[in-house]
């Protein structure tokens, strides 16, 4: 029984669950005990040795392997932010490199989140949230030195600087090329299509939500839509499914060589936040088992996806509430969508509009404990938000996309051009405002981290529950077709 051979995959997956509690677990230990790189030597030892025998009775060296893997990573990191400590009240000089779009903050100050920091000519670890209230204009890949009272920082973010004095932007060149080509055919759209319909067909197509008027991104807030207006996963799924199905009936290597440009391109322009990172990986391995016919089950690939974005950033596990939310949402898409389909409508396959609305209800669903616990309130009206606007979301990613194209080539015909998308993406505007406005639109409720668990607990069982009867595989789910 004990040398019964186990798949490799599910020895992945066990490693990989290993590694996120090791990093987690990094937080609460002496860093000095694990950061050598022998626990990393001696981890990847433990986690070869049992791949290459694949025997039951080594699945201990999985859990172990994987658990030091995870702490000496999470060690490695907490070590170098030792340095924080001595600097947290105390007023600093501080460069660093803008990492995504800048935010404007409620009272109008311009929030900057930066990485590849220094702080009195020394290279710091760790990234920093900034704000400022400056005019200047600040764009992603700018580097910039700003001078402020250093605090704590919170979620992934290792200090914060509010109210920071800007000293100097810098703009290196050729600087950061694919916002530029984002931002200029963002201008192109506009000539197409005026504001706010143009920001919000530009968020739908490159998940530049904070191009958004303030209104109309509180009013996407409160009607559940934001998900689809930031760089997410769904943006992406939908410019990968397209390019497949376009070239697959040329040849199956033209179609994944056109869906791998789609997802380095789309990771390029957006930006390689916590959450694009999560997106563009899992979107290229669901690719590359589609491409050579092979199927990773959501269990192992979710868990294998987690493990290797916090080994690159540990602190995307100590915090990070976006990277939190992507995977839970994409869990819902792969795991609770198809199971739910398969449950409620049999072994029917769901038509387009079917399968858009079962994995947002499963992606909400799956989000639900994580932001009720983390802002108290959440949308009463996003099913049915969500249930008008996003079926028609791919067509108004395309539509925008065209009125760009045809404003370059048909300057004097842009506005024309430009009618069908602003149309559609005044509808879109008109269903936000309006569910928006509802008094019973948002409601408030408080839960303690118990109650998160134990909703999580209900969603496992009830996964469990329809497999049993079901008897759905799982390996079926690909986001990628």
């Amino acid at each position: 029984m004990l040398r019964r051979k186990l798949h490799t995959s599910w020895l992945i997956a066990i490693a990989s669950v290993c590694v996120l509690v090791g990093v987690v677990m990094a937080r609460y230990v002496d860093q000095t005990l694990f950061a050598p790189y022998v626990w990393l030597f001696t981890s990847l030892a433990m986690i070869g040795t049992a791949l290459w025998r694949r025997s039951l009775y080594l699945i201990l060296l999985v859990i172990v392997g994987g658990l030091l893997l995870g702490l000496w990573r999470g060690s490695v990191l907490q070590s170098q932010l030792v340095v924080y400590e001595k600097l947290y009240g105390s007023a600093v000089t501080m460069t660093g490199l803008v990492s995504e779009d800048a935010d404007t903050g409620r009272r109008g100050e311009l929030v900057l989140r930066l990485s590849n920091l220094e702080v009195g000519g020394h290279v710091i670890a760790g990234k920093s949230w900034v704000s400022i209230m400056t005019d200047a204009e600040i764009k992603r890949g700018d580097r910039v030195v700003v001078d402020g009272k250093m605090s704590e920082g919170f979620g992934s973010f290792s200090s914060a600087i509010y109210r920071a004095k800007l000293l100097t932007v810098q703009r290196p060149e050729p600087g950061d090329i694919a916002r530029q080509v984002r931002d200029w055919f963002a201008d192109t759209v506009r000539r197409a299509i005026p504001d706010p319909q143009a920001a919000l067909g530009i968020g739908y197509l490159v998940g530049q939500r904070r191009a958004l008027p303030p209104e109309l991104d509180e009013a996407l807030q409160i009607a559940g839509l934001t998900h689809v207006v930031v760089a997410s996963g769904y943006n992406l799924t939908i410019l990968v499914r397209l390019a497949r199905r376009l070239f697959v009936r040329v040849s199956k290597y033209l179609a994944a060589f056109a869906a791998s440009g789609m997802i380095g391109s789309f990771v390029l322009i957006t930006g390689a936040s916590p959450s694009m990172s999560r997106a563009g990986l899992v979107a290229g391995l669901s690719l590359l088992a589609w491409y050579y016919g092979r199927q990773f089950h959501p269990l192992v690939l979710l868990p294998f996806a987690a493990a290797v974005t916090v080994l690159i950033d540990p602190s995307f596990a100590w915090g990070d509430l976006g990277w939190q939310l992507s995977f839970t949402a994409f869990a819902g898409v792969m795991i609770l969508a198809p199971l739910g389909q398969a449950y409620f409508f049999g072994d029917k396959k769901p038509g387009t509009v079917r399968q858009i609305l079962g994995e947002t209800i499963a992606a909400q669903i799956a989000t639900l404990p994580i932001l009720v616990l983390a802002f108290s309130q959440f949308s009463t009206v996003a099913v049915l938000a969500n249930a008008l606007v996003l079926p028609l979301v791919p067509l108004a990613m395309l539509l925008t996309f065209l009125s760009g194209v045809g404003a370059m080539i048909f300057p004097s015909f842009a506005s024309i051009i430009g009618l069908p998308a602003n149309w559609l993406l005044q509808y879109m505007i008109a269903v936000a405002d309006y569910l928006a406005k509802l008094p019973w639109a948002l409601s408030e409720v408080m839960i303690e981290p118990w109650q998160a668990v134990v909703g999580y607990s209900v969603i496992v069982i009830s996964c469990i529950y329809m497999w049993r009867v079901t008897k759905y595989s799982l390996r079926e789910s690909n986001i990628v077709e």
